[in-house]
């Protein structure tokens, strides 16, 4: 197996450094590419010492999907591609390793790994880490829809990996989304028989506190994305069910830790669910709206948004 590291960074701070620290000290030793397009910390004196390279873009030119699939042309010997965000921490020594074992499974086209709340995150960061990452392995296959809807075609590129093979059939990231390029290229190859597995002993320390308007435009976001891509949940099934069984599982956990953040869990629902529904009826909206709903304004200047 030869796998490449590709990380996208943009205004990188220090919780960055500790991602390379934490790649240097893993069990195996997986070549890196930084794609930089925007300064941040010095990170110079870190990879000093590393297989590491980077390629300088213009900020202009970033795209979540378009980027990885530039990262991964620039690297055709390798196997398997490895994605990571900036503010992903690995757990252990050996997250990589557990990562990238899944892959012996010749049906495995992706997988991804657990991620874990950064130390002192909030509760709803906490929670939503809990509820979408759980101790337990699996490897969904397509005929999985049936029981677990458009979860089936989940996965995250904070801590993911991308068979060559599979991703070639499928034909790589789209160019154009505003967001979810995991979840397409997953989707993409559960529709082309392989598997999605999710190796939960494969840990990454990975989270947010998103503010009440920043869950509103997140999700605005996520609606574009369904509303532009609706044939994921054609065929996967619709994305407000998985929001209820997400906020059955909120709703107990709030419940049974801290009762009293119960009207904050409503109001940061509340907002999701505006932002989701203004989002899948962004045709309707004038582009500088969108730019000023929009968790990626940038998104809104490229001709084909």
């Amino acid at each position: 197996m030869k796998p490449q590291i590709i990380i996208p960074i943009y205004h990188p701070d220090r919780r960055f450094l500790l991602l390379l620290r934490s790649i240097k000290n893993q069990t195996i030793d997986v070549p890196v590419l930084l794609i930089d397009s925007g300064p941040g910390v010095s990170y110079d004196d870190d990879i000093a010492n590393m297989n590491v390279q980077v390629r300088k873009i213009d900020d202009s030119e970033f795209n979540h999907g378009g980027t990885r699939q530039m990262g991964m042309e620039m690297y055709p010997e390798a196997d398997v591609y490895v994605f990571l965000t900036q503010d992903a921490i690995l757990v252990n020594d050996y997250a990589i390793e557990k990562l990238l074992a899944v892959f012996h499974d010749r049906q495995i086209g992706c997988a991804y790994g657990r991620q874990i709340p950064h130390k002192g995150a909030g509760i709803f960061g906490e929670i939503a880490r809990e509820i979408n990452y759980p101790e337990k392995s699996h490897a969904y296959a397509l005929a999985d829809r049936k029981h677990h809807g458009v979860k089936t075609a989940f996965i995250s590129n904070s801590f993911a990996a991308y068979r060559k093979e599979a991703m070639q059939q499928i034909g790589g990231f789209p160019q154009d989304t505003i967001l979810s390029e995991d979840m397409y290229v997953a989707a993409k190859m559960l529709l082309a028989e392989w598997k999605v597995a999710y190796a939960a002993n494969a840990m990454v320390y990975h989270s947010h506190d998103y503010t009440l308007f920043q869950e509103f435009r997140r999700y605005f976001d996520i609606g574009v994305f369904h509303a532009r891509e609706s044939w994921i949940q054609k065929e996967f099934g619709k994305a407000e069910g998985e929001g209820k069984r997400f906020i059955v599982a909120e709703l107990k956990y709030i419940l049974s830790h801290c009762p009293y953040r119960f009207p904050e869990m409503i109001l940061r629902d509340g907002m999701k669910f505006l932002g989701y529904r203004l989002g899948l009826r962004e045709h309707n909206l004038k582009r500088s709206w969108k730019k000023k709903l929009s968790m990626f304004p940038k998104y809104w200047d490229c001709p084909t948004a």
